[in-house]
């Protein structure tokens, strides 16, 4: 395999439809197109997207593969209902890669960060004390040198409850605490992941996001929420960034 065989192999670009179905893809599982609703037009997804019509054709069947969408002979295409449990049964399958994790990620981004905001704007007492708990018990777990993950997962959870919006918390149902890396069942969990050290930067992360939903500060929780997730991408890359450096390390001392 040439270096460019494994750069090609490690990162790729996606298709315009790819993009299209993604951004779809957030919009249903997050509620902003509820099941039984009708999609947008061709016509209109062309203009939104600024795609062709066989680009948006493509991304369609691609969410229509996914059993989240269902087209109807002249009516259009509707959301299934109760599409988040079809999203479930597509994250049960992620495997173990680090491409999957980041795909799990991006959707998150697309949820999460909006769920921050809207935490910090409807959020009760009760909701704010439940988003705090779980803060203070992933920081009690850490300290004892116990798994965090479960908890970590729960920080998020609460978050999205506190929204008000039932969808926000299914879909991070769907996805499940095996997308959490600090927990020690995810499929993606590794030593570097598991430290101690790992962990209190993402606590110092989620202190950022606690305290804006906290002072009612939905941008600020936004950014909060964006910065963390988008970290979390980063850390993930940079795991591919060094698989690829190892290889090619290995390749030289072949070479040699």
């Amino acid at each position: 395999m040439t270096e460019a065989d494994a750069s090609t192999r490690i990162e790729r670009t996606p298709k315009l439809s790819e993009r299209v179905a993604s951004a779809l893809r957030t919009q249903i599982i997050g509620g902003q197109i509820a099941p039984g609703h009708k999609l947008p037009t061709e016509g209109q997804m062309t203009e939104t997207f600024g795609v062709s019509r066989t680009v948006i054709r493509e991304a369609i069947a691609t969410l229509a593969g996914d059993g989240l969408v269902e087209p109807r002979q002249g009516a259009g295409v509707f959301v299934i209902e109760r599409a988040s449990r079809a999203f479930a049964a597509i994250s049960a399958e992620n495997g173990m890669s680090v491409s999957n994790a980041l795909n799990v990620l991006e959707v998150r981004m697309g949820i999460e960060i909006e769920s921050a905001g809207l935490a910090a704007l409807r959020r009760n007492s009760a909701q704010e004390a439940k988003i705090q708990e779980a803060f203070f018990e992933f920081e009690r777990l850490l300290e004892i040198g116990q798994p965090t993950g479960k908890t970590d997962f729960a920080f998020h959870r609460a978050i999205a409850s506190a929204t008000n919006n039932p969808f926000y918390v299914e879909v991070l149902d769907a996805l499940g605490s095996r997308t959490i890396p600090c927990d020690v069942t995810s499929p993606w969990g590794t030593d570097s992941v598991l430290t101690r050290e790992y962990q209190q930067g993402l606590q110092r992360e989620h202190l950022v996001i606690l305290r804006a939903i906290s002072n009612g500060d939905p941008d600020a929780a936004r950014d909060g929420m964006r910065a963390h997730l988008t970290a979390s991408q980063q850390r993930y890359r940079d795991r591919l960034d060094g698989r690829y450096e190892e290889y090619l390390s290995v390749m030289r001392r072949q070479e040699a």
